[in-house]
């Protein structure tokens, strides 16, 4: 069982940055195909980026191409997503997520593809 713990939320200004950290419990988060999704008010939970560790293989959205970057640190078993000139359109609940990869091609972009969640931290952008 792995567990997930979410933290580096807060109030960012437009072209802000914000670093949200994931500490991965129960086994190597590179065992994993770890994603960060997010959920705005009323809006359903959308995959923002994905990695599948065993090909190094990234998904990001469109939408945050070129501004956000997942990376990981064995030393410290957490996973951590950089957010670099952030929007107000940023603003949502963001949420570490996991599941073994049956492949190491395998990618996952449906919410419905993850067992493991972390508790969600937020991330406000003010314009």
């Amino acid at each position: 069982q792995v567990q997930l713990v979410e933290s580096g939320g807060g109030l960012v200004q437009a072209g802000g940055s914000l670093r949200l950290s994931c500490v991965v419990s129960g086994r190597t988060f590179s065992s994993y195909f770890m994603a960060w999704f997010r959920q705005a008010p009323g809006r359903e939970r959308d995959i923002v980026v994905g990695i599948n560790w065993s090909s190094g293989n990234t998904y990001y959205v469109d939408s945050v191409e070129g501004r956000f970057t997942i990376s990981g640190d064995h030393a410290k078993n957490t996973v951590y997503l950089q957010m670099n000139s952030l929007k107000p359109e940023d603003t949502a609940v963001y949420y570490c997520s996991a599941r073994i990869p049956l492949t190491r091609e395998a990618q996952y972009v449906r919410e419905d593809d993850y067992p493991y969640w972390g508790q969600g931290t937020q991330v406000t952008v003010s314009s």
